[in-house]
């Protein structure tokens, strides 16, 4: 069942908030005691994550009681957590912190990722940024939407078509298991330009908004995907998994391709197969 207006701006509030109060106050003040390490030395988790996901984990609660709540912390803590996901009627999944190396680091590419789904379909995806105070939402068959504050929202539209050798999109080698990097490389040579923001959340933003042509990830944990890859989609581009399976956020493994069109997807999928 679709959420309300009232609710979509409910949780809209609620995380414009809790980034006012947790994150913002700590970007570029964070001391070296609030910032660690989880599973490689550059996947971090600072306070301000842990702080933003309780609160807004909190408020969720009372918004949706209903609803299963699945924070990338909470799983971290417990990996259990993510699979209530295909379980629930109804379930919200949050990254307090995408981008926390970027954030931990001083940069201002970072964001929260918000997403309603029930079971395989993702209904409402949020891709806030606090340092802007703006946010691209999406609604299952209503659109994706760039909004701020005092402004009228402006539907999103992914760019044009172009042959592979001129697409410009997000990827990183680095993204790869060791064995596939040198083989991912040569593979995004293909392409006219590939960059990572180190943010899903803003590399889905760009992407929404036309400006790059794809995104390759191939870490496919439904809190950095499943709110973007609605907005994409709404958009009018194309996700799916480099095996060929259609994107779900059920989905814990695999490489996500996203792409203005279903025809750029499989002319991604094809170059990458050949070199992977």
């Amino acid at each position: 069942m679709a959420l309300s207006f009232q609710e979509e701006n409910e949780l809209i509030n609620l995380v414009r908030e809790v980034a006012r109060k947790e994150i913002c106050p700590r970007f570029r003040r964070l001391s070296a005691d609030t910032i660690r390490s989880k599973a490689t030395f550059d996947d971090l988790v600072t306070e301000a994550d842990i702080a933003c996901e309780n609160a807004i984990t909190a408020a969720v609660r009372e918004l949706l009681p209903g609803a299963a709540i699945i924070g990338e912390e909470a799983v971290a803590a417990d990996p259990t957590v993510i699979d209530s996901i295909a379980g629930a009627e109804q379930a919200v999944i949050i990254d307090p912190v995408d981008g926390t190396w970027n954030f931990a680091n001083g940069l201002a590419t970072h964001g929260v990722l918000l997403a309603v789904t029930e079971g395989e379909n993702t209904i409402f995806g949020l891709l806030y940024d606090p340092v802007m105070d703006d946010w691209v939402i999406a609604r299952r068959g209503g659109g994706s939407w760039y909004c701020s504050p005092d402004s009228e929202p402006l539907r999103l539209q992914v760019s044009r078509e172009k042959a592979l050798e001129d697409m410009t999109g997000f990827a990183s080698a680095f993204n790869f298991p060791i064995v596939r990097r040198s083989a991912a490389s040569e593979a995004l040579l293909g392409f006219s330009r590939a960059y990572s923001l180190r943010c899903a959340c803003h590399e889905y933003r760009v992407l929404t908004h036309g400006q790059v042509d794809f995104m390759i990830n191939a870490s496919a944990k439904p809190w950095d995907h499943a709110a973007g890859a609605l907005a994409v989609q709404e958009a009018g581009g194309a996700v799916g998994m480099l095996d060929g399976r259609d994107y779900s956020p059920l989905i814990k493994d695999g490489c996500i391709l996203a792409a203005n069109s279903q025809h750029a997807l499989e002319a991604i999928r094809s170059h990458l197969r050949r070199h992977l």
